[in-house]
Protein backbone atom coordinates (compact mmCIF):
# COMPACT_ATOMS: atom_id res chain seq x y z
CA UNK A 1 0.00 0.00 0.00
CA UNK A 2 1.36 3.59 -1.10
CA UNK A 3 2.40 4.87 2.41
CA UNK A 4 1.88 8.45 3.63
CA UNK A 5 3.73 10.56 5.49
CA UNK A 6 2.38 13.12 7.94
CA UNK A 7 4.01 16.35 9.72
CA UNK A 8 2.01 16.81 13.38
CA UNK A 9 -5.26 46.65 -12.15
CA UNK A 10 -2.31 49.03 -12.90
CA UNK A 11 0.25 49.82 -10.52
CA UNK A 12 0.05 53.09 -8.55
CA UNK A 13 3.17 54.86 -7.14
CA UNK A 14 3.56 53.01 -3.52
CA UNK A 15 5.70 50.43 -2.50
CA UNK A 16 5.80 47.04 -2.79
CA UNK A 17 4.62 45.35 0.27
CA UNK A 18 7.81 44.39 1.73
CA UNK A 19 8.46 41.42 4.55
CA UNK A 20 12.27 42.56 5.36
CA UNK A 21 12.70 39.60 8.33
CA UNK A 22 15.04 37.58 7.55
CA UNK A 23 14.02 34.08 7.48
CA UNK A 24 14.17 30.48 6.70
CA UNK A 25 12.29 28.68 3.79
CA UNK A 26 8.38 28.12 5.16
CA UNK A 27 8.53 30.70 8.16
CA UNK A 28 11.06 29.58 9.99
CA UNK A 29 12.88 31.38 12.57
CA UNK A 30 14.98 34.00 11.47
CA UNK A 31 18.35 33.46 10.38
CA UNK A 32 21.85 35.28 9.66
CA UNK A 33 22.71 34.96 5.81
CA UNK A 34 25.20 32.83 4.67
CA UNK A 35 28.20 34.71 3.32
CA UNK A 36 28.75 34.26 -0.10
CA UNK A 37 26.29 35.65 -3.19
CA UNK A 38 22.80 35.72 -3.43
CA UNK A 39 20.45 34.95 -5.74
CA UNK A 40 17.62 37.39 -6.78
CA UNK A 41 13.82 35.78 -7.25
CA UNK A 42 10.71 36.94 -8.92
CA UNK A 43 7.61 34.41 -8.52
CA UNK A 44 5.36 35.49 -11.24
CA UNK A 45 1.74 34.33 -11.40
CA UNK A 46 -2.16 35.51 -11.71
CA UNK A 47 -2.69 37.45 -8.74
CA UNK A 48 1.02 38.71 -7.81
CA UNK A 49 3.91 39.23 -8.88
CA UNK A 50 6.57 38.55 -6.02
CA UNK A 51 9.99 39.14 -5.35
CA UNK A 52 12.57 38.49 -2.85
CA UNK A 53 16.24 37.93 -2.43
CA UNK A 54 17.82 34.13 -1.23
CA UNK A 55 21.47 33.31 -0.35
CA UNK A 56 23.12 29.89 -0.86
CA UNK A 57 21.79 27.76 1.38
CA UNK A 58 18.14 28.69 0.34
CA UNK A 59 16.84 31.05 3.27
CA UNK A 60 14.69 34.15 2.02
CA UNK A 61 16.00 37.19 3.65
CA UNK A 62 13.50 39.53 1.96
CA UNK A 63 10.25 39.49 0.11
CA UNK A 64 7.53 41.86 -1.64
CA UNK A 65 5.32 41.86 -3.73
CA UNK A 66 2.65 43.93 -6.49
CA UNK A 67 -0.53 42.91 -7.83
CA UNK A 68 -0.87 41.28 -11.20
CA UNK A 69 -2.43 43.70 -13.50
CA UNK A 70 -3.96 39.95 -14.81
CA UNK A 71 -6.19 41.78 -17.71
CA UNK A 72 -3.25 44.19 -18.85
CA UNK A 73 -1.06 44.72 -22.17
CA UNK A 74 2.05 43.17 -22.36
CA UNK A 75 3.69 46.96 -21.36
CA UNK A 76 1.66 46.65 -18.02
CA UNK A 77 2.62 43.51 -16.74
CA UNK A 78 6.04 44.18 -17.52
CA UNK A 79 6.04 47.31 -15.67
CA UNK A 80 4.69 45.76 -12.82
CA UNK A 81 7.94 43.05 -13.01
CA UNK A 82 10.49 45.81 -13.25
CA UNK A 83 8.38 47.33 -9.99
CA UNK A 84 9.45 44.57 -8.19
CA UNK A 85 12.90 44.71 -9.43
CA UNK A 86 13.34 48.31 -8.98
CA UNK A 87 12.60 47.83 -4.83
CA UNK A 88 14.69 44.54 -4.64
CA UNK A 89 17.52 46.70 -6.45
CA UNK A 90 17.20 49.29 -3.47
CA UNK A 91 17.74 46.69 -0.66
CA UNK A 92 21.45 46.68 0.74
CA UNK A 93 22.14 43.76 0.04
CA UNK A 94 21.54 43.63 -3.97
CA UNK A 95 25.22 44.33 -4.54
CA UNK A 96 25.55 40.81 -3.34
CA UNK A 97 23.27 39.21 -6.19
CA UNK A 98 25.13 36.81 -8.88
CA UNK A 99 21.97 35.63 -10.62
CA UNK A 100 18.51 36.14 -10.80
CA UNK A 101 15.82 33.08 -10.98
CA UNK A 102 12.29 33.61 -12.58
CA UNK A 103 9.37 31.12 -11.68
CA UNK A 104 6.17 31.93 -14.06
CA UNK A 105 3.13 30.65 -14.94
CA UNK A 106 3.05 28.73 -18.34
CA UNK A 107 3.77 27.66 -20.30
CA UNK A 108 6.59 28.67 -20.68
CA UNK A 109 9.43 27.75 -23.43
CA UNK A 110 12.93 27.64 -21.19
CA UNK A 111 14.74 27.13 -24.63
CA UNK A 112 13.31 30.54 -26.41
CA UNK A 113 13.11 32.16 -22.85
CA UNK A 114 9.32 32.93 -23.21
CA UNK A 115 6.13 32.43 -20.96
CA UNK A 116 2.35 32.42 -22.28
CA UNK A 117 0.38 32.30 -19.07
CA UNK A 118 -2.90 31.14 -19.75
CA UNK A 119 -4.13 33.34 -17.35
CA UNK A 120 -2.45 36.64 -18.36
CA UNK A 121 -3.88 37.11 -22.14
CA UNK A 122 -1.59 39.70 -22.74
CA UNK A 123 1.30 37.64 -22.76
CA UNK A 124 1.35 35.23 -25.55
CA UNK A 125 5.11 34.08 -26.29
CA UNK A 126 6.52 36.97 -24.56
CA UNK A 127 10.22 37.33 -24.18
CA UNK A 128 10.40 37.34 -20.59
CA UNK A 129 13.98 36.36 -20.01
CA UNK A 130 15.13 38.93 -22.24
CA UNK A 131 12.77 41.75 -21.68
CA UNK A 132 14.04 41.15 -17.60
CA UNK A 133 17.36 41.02 -18.80
CA UNK A 134 17.55 44.42 -20.08
CA UNK A 135 16.39 45.81 -16.20
CA UNK A 136 19.68 48.17 -15.26
CA UNK A 137 19.76 46.44 -12.19
CA UNK A 138 20.05 43.14 -14.01
CA UNK A 139 22.01 43.73 -17.01
CA UNK A 140 25.02 41.90 -15.75
CA UNK A 141 23.38 38.55 -14.12
CA UNK A 142 22.89 35.81 -15.36
CA UNK A 143 19.19 35.03 -15.69
CA UNK A 144 17.10 32.21 -15.40
CA UNK A 145 13.31 31.06 -16.45
CA UNK A 146 11.48 28.14 -15.14
CA UNK A 147 7.90 27.37 -14.76
CA UNK A 148 5.91 27.83 -11.39
CA UNK A 149 5.56 24.28 -10.65
CA UNK A 150 9.08 23.15 -11.36
CA UNK A 151 10.19 26.00 -9.46
CA UNK A 152 7.67 24.37 -6.57
CA UNK A 153 9.93 21.18 -7.02
CA UNK A 154 12.87 22.72 -7.35
CA UNK A 155 12.01 24.23 -4.14
CA UNK A 156 11.08 21.21 -1.75
CA UNK A 157 14.03 18.93 -3.54
CA UNK A 158 16.63 22.05 -2.17
CA UNK A 159 14.72 23.03 0.43
CA UNK A 160 11.92 21.06 1.57
CA UNK A 161 9.95 17.74 1.87
CA UNK A 162 11.69 15.64 -1.36
CA UNK A 163 15.22 16.23 0.23
CA UNK A 164 15.41 12.51 1.13
CA UNK A 165 14.06 11.24 -2.13
CA UNK A 166 16.15 10.87 -5.36
CA UNK A 167 12.76 10.44 -7.37
CA UNK A 168 10.10 12.70 -7.06
CA UNK A 169 6.89 14.17 -8.56
CA UNK A 170 6.03 17.48 -6.87
CA UNK A 171 2.20 18.57 -7.45
CA UNK A 172 0.73 22.02 -7.27
CA UNK A 173 -3.16 21.72 -6.82
CA UNK A 174 -4.44 24.96 -6.33
CA UNK A 175 -6.51 26.86 -9.31
CA UNK A 176 -5.12 24.72 -11.37
CA UNK A 177 -3.11 21.32 -11.03
CA UNK A 178 0.66 21.75 -12.25
CA UNK A 179 3.77 19.58 -11.31
CA UNK A 180 7.23 19.27 -11.87
CA UNK A 181 9.88 16.18 -11.56
CA UNK A 182 13.02 15.19 -10.07
CA UNK A 183 14.73 12.26 -11.33
CA UNK A 184 17.81 10.60 -10.06
CA UNK A 185 18.46 13.41 -7.71
CA UNK A 186 18.17 16.12 -10.47
CA UNK A 187 15.78 18.40 -11.37
CA UNK A 188 13.71 17.25 -14.97
CA UNK A 189 12.22 20.33 -16.60
CA UNK A 190 12.43 18.94 -20.57
CA UNK A 191 13.32 20.57 -23.02
CA UNK A 192 11.07 23.49 -23.09
CA UNK A 193 10.46 23.20 -19.49
CA UNK A 194 7.14 21.43 -19.34
CA UNK A 195 8.21 17.97 -18.10
CA UNK A 196 6.03 16.89 -15.28
CA UNK A 197 3.08 18.73 -16.31
CA UNK A 198 0.23 16.42 -14.88
CA UNK A 199 -2.69 18.86 -14.76
CA UNK A 200 -3.14 18.03 -18.25
CA UNK A 201 -3.13 14.24 -17.88
CA UNK A 202 -5.80 12.49 -19.30
CA UNK A 203 -7.68 10.39 -16.35
CA UNK A 204 -11.22 10.68 -18.48
CA UNK A 205 -11.00 9.78 -22.18
CA UNK A 206 -15.09 10.37 -22.09
CA UNK A 207 -14.37 13.08 -19.52
CA UNK A 208 -15.15 16.99 -19.68
CA UNK A 209 -13.21 19.00 -22.30
CA UNK A 210 -10.52 20.78 -21.28
CA UNK A 211 -9.24 24.14 -22.04
CA UNK A 212 -5.97 22.45 -23.33
CA UNK A 213 -7.43 20.80 -26.57
CA UNK A 214 -7.91 17.50 -24.81
CA UNK A 215 -10.21 15.60 -22.06
CA UNK A 216 -10.65 14.45 -18.82
CA UNK A 217 -7.62 15.72 -17.68
CA UNK A 218 -6.42 15.89 -13.95
CA UNK A 219 -6.89 19.71 -13.54
CA UNK A 220 -10.47 19.75 -14.51
CA UNK A 221 -11.11 16.96 -12.26
CA UNK A 222 -8.57 18.02 -9.26
CA UNK A 223 -8.18 21.51 -8.86
CA UNK A 224 -9.86 23.82 -6.23
CA UNK A 225 -12.24 24.99 -9.00
CA UNK A 226 -13.45 21.88 -10.20
CA UNK A 227 -13.75 20.47 -6.47
CA UNK A 228 -16.30 23.62 -6.46
CA UNK A 229 -17.72 23.19 -9.35
CA UNK A 230 -18.01 19.38 -8.63
CA UNK A 231 -19.40 20.34 -5.14
CA UNK A 232 -21.81 22.53 -6.55
CA UNK A 233 -23.57 19.40 -9.07
CA UNK A 234 -23.51 17.20 -6.48
CA UNK A 235 -25.99 19.91 -4.10
CA UNK A 236 -23.83 21.38 -2.15
CA UNK A 237 -24.66 24.69 -1.29
CA UNK A 238 -22.26 27.91 0.40
CA UNK A 239 -23.22 29.10 4.30
CA UNK A 240 -24.38 32.06 5.11
CA UNK A 241 -21.12 33.91 4.08
CA UNK A 242 -21.92 32.90 0.47
CA UNK A 243 -18.63 31.65 0.41
CA UNK A 244 -18.17 29.02 -3.06
CA UNK A 245 -14.34 28.57 -2.80
CA UNK A 246 -12.70 24.95 -2.08
CA UNK A 247 -11.74 26.31 0.85
CA UNK A 248 -15.32 26.15 1.75
CA UNK A 249 -15.82 23.05 0.70
CA UNK A 250 -13.24 21.57 2.97
CA UNK A 251 -14.87 23.27 5.39
CA UNK A 252 -18.02 21.74 4.58
CA UNK A 253 -16.28 17.98 4.34
CA UNK A 254 -14.50 18.41 7.81
CA UNK A 255 -18.40 19.08 8.94
CA UNK A 256 -18.86 15.69 7.37
CA UNK A 257 -20.99 17.19 4.23
CA UNK A 258 -21.52 14.52 2.19
CA UNK A 259 -21.62 16.51 -1.23
CA UNK A 260 -18.26 18.05 -0.32
CA UNK A 261 -16.86 14.95 1.04
CA UNK A 262 -17.25 13.48 -2.55
CA UNK A 263 -16.32 16.49 -4.08
CA UNK A 264 -12.84 15.69 -2.44
CA UNK A 265 -12.99 12.06 -3.20
CA UNK A 266 -13.43 12.43 -6.84
CA UNK A 267 -10.52 14.87 -7.20
CA UNK A 268 -8.59 12.61 -5.00
CA UNK A 269 -8.93 10.02 -7.65
CA UNK A 270 -7.80 11.99 -10.14
CA UNK A 271 -4.75 12.74 -8.92
CA UNK A 272 -4.20 9.08 -7.86
CA UNK A 273 -4.61 8.08 -11.46
CA UNK A 274 -1.92 10.91 -12.55
CA UNK A 275 0.27 10.07 -9.89
CA UNK A 276 0.42 6.42 -10.54
CA UNK A 277 0.69 6.88 -14.04
CA UNK A 278 3.25 9.05 -13.62
CA UNK A 279 5.14 6.44 -11.24
CA UNK A 280 4.58 3.76 -13.85
CA UNK A 281 6.48 5.55 -16.20
CA UNK A 282 9.43 6.67 -14.44
CA UNK A 283 9.37 4.84 -10.98
CA UNK A 284 8.74 7.18 -8.72
CA UNK A 285 9.78 7.37 -4.61
CA UNK A 286 7.54 10.05 -3.60
CA UNK A 287 4.55 12.95 -4.52
CA UNK A 288 4.67 15.81 -2.74
CA UNK A 289 1.82 17.87 -2.45
CA UNK A 290 1.25 21.16 -2.50
CA UNK A 291 -0.58 24.01 -3.09
CA UNK A 292 -3.83 25.64 -1.45
CA UNK A 293 -5.64 22.70 -2.22
CA UNK A 294 -3.46 20.54 -0.19
CA UNK A 295 -4.20 22.91 3.25
CA UNK A 296 -7.96 20.69 3.34
CA UNK A 297 -5.37 18.16 4.86
CA UNK A 298 -6.76 14.87 6.02
CA UNK A 299 -10.03 15.95 3.49
CA UNK A 300 -7.42 15.37 0.38
CA UNK A 301 -4.75 13.02 1.61
CA UNK A 302 -7.07 10.35 2.95
CA UNK A 303 -8.76 9.26 -0.09
CA UNK A 304 -5.68 10.41 -2.01
CA UNK A 305 -3.85 7.57 -0.06
CA UNK A 306 -6.52 5.42 -0.58
CA UNK A 307 -7.49 5.61 -4.07
CA UNK A 308 -3.52 5.75 -4.32
CA UNK A 309 -2.93 2.58 -3.09
CA UNK A 310 -5.74 1.05 -5.47
CA UNK A 311 -4.40 2.38 -8.79
CA UNK A 312 -0.39 2.39 -7.64
CA UNK A 313 -0.32 -1.75 -7.92
CA UNK A 314 2.60 -3.30 -9.70
CA UNK A 315 5.30 -4.09 -7.03
CA UNK A 316 7.91 -0.93 -8.26
CA UNK A 317 4.91 1.64 -7.72
CA UNK A 318 3.35 0.19 -4.51
CA UNK A 319 6.64 1.57 -1.83
CA UNK A 320 5.28 5.45 -2.99
CA UNK A 321 5.25 7.65 0.11
CA UNK A 322 2.75 10.49 -0.32
CA UNK A 323 3.83 13.46 1.41
CA UNK A 324 2.62 17.03 1.97
CA UNK A 325 4.78 19.78 0.83
CA UNK A 326 6.65 22.15 3.30
CA UNK A 327 7.48 25.59 1.90
CA UNK A 328 4.19 26.34 1.57
CA UNK A 329 3.67 29.98 -0.10
CA UNK A 330 8.09 30.48 0.19
CA UNK A 331 7.76 27.60 -2.40
CA UNK A 332 7.69 29.69 -5.65
CA UNK A 333 10.78 32.53 -4.64
CA UNK A 334 13.09 29.39 -3.14
CA UNK A 335 12.51 27.59 -6.49
CA UNK A 336 13.20 30.17 -8.52
CA UNK A 337 15.75 31.13 -6.72
CA UNK A 338 16.95 27.22 -7.36
CA UNK A 339 16.53 27.30 -10.63
CA UNK A 340 19.27 30.36 -11.13
CA UNK A 341 21.56 28.89 -8.03
CA UNK A 342 23.98 26.98 -11.03
CA UNK A 343 24.38 29.99 -12.55
CA UNK A 344 26.07 32.05 -9.91
CA UNK A 345 29.58 32.54 -10.83
CA UNK A 346 31.37 30.88 -7.67
CA UNK A 347 29.41 27.51 -8.82
CA UNK A 348 29.83 27.70 -12.49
Amino acid sequence: MAGIARTTGPLGPAPAERTPAERAPGGAAPRTAAPGPLIAALDIGGTKIAGGLVDTEGALLHQLQVPTPADGDRHELMSAVDHVLDDLARLPEWPRVGALGIGSAGPVDIAAGTVSPVNLPGWRDFPLRAETAEHPAVRDLPVVLGGDAVAMAAAEHWRGAARPYRNALCLVVSTGVGAGLVLDGTLHTGPTGNAGHLGHISVDYRGRPCPCGSRGCVEGLASGTAIARTAAELGWRPGPDGDTTAGAVATAARAGDPHALAAFDQAARALAAGIAATATLVELDAAIVGGGVAKAGAVLFDPLARHLSSYATLSFTRGLHLVPAHLGTDAGLVGAAALARPALPALR
